[in-house]
């Protein structure tokens, strides 16, 4: 892999990461349901989609800074990385609440994407976690 690709690969999947989490927060914001007719778990009164959303726009901010001009960003790659471990750590934990809801009628849970949108989020922040340690060798 062509480490002066990895930016670009960052941004795609924070890209991602930003739009299908701000359409989670849109829809469960505007409707008071998740589109996905998951449950939904909250942190602090707010769903947790927005806690995605604003991880996600974080790290494609940082990686655009990071990659428009990367003498002057450098340090930006340190914090992609951070971003991107507290994500999976964040996502990680509310994977496992979702999987294990015991309020789940029929066991295994059936979800619309097949699992949890939180899971999808942990596989993002795996993917641009992976890339930040490419991007460091």
């Amino acid at each position: 892999m062509n480490t002066k690709d990895i930016p670009k690969y960052i941004l795609l999947v924070a890209l991602a990461g930003v739009l299908f989490s701000g359409w989670l927060t849109y829809t469960k914001v505007i409707t008071g349901n998740c589109p996905l007719r998951e449950g939904c778990p909250y942190l602090l009164g707010l769903p947790t989609c927005v806690y995605g959303f604003i991880i996600f726009g974080t790290i494609l901010v940082l990686t655009y800074l990071w990659h428009s001009n990367a003498k002057k960003y450098k340090g930006n790659l340190e914090w992609i990385s951070r971003v991107a471990l507290f994500g999976i750590l964040f996502s990680g934990y509310y994977s496992f609440i979702e999987l294990m809801d015991p309020s789940c009628p029929i066991k295994p849970c059936v979800y619309s994407l097949l699992l949890p949108s939180c899971v999808y989020g942990l596989v993002m922040y795996v993917v641009v976690f992976w890339l930040t340690t490419q991007a460091k060798k």
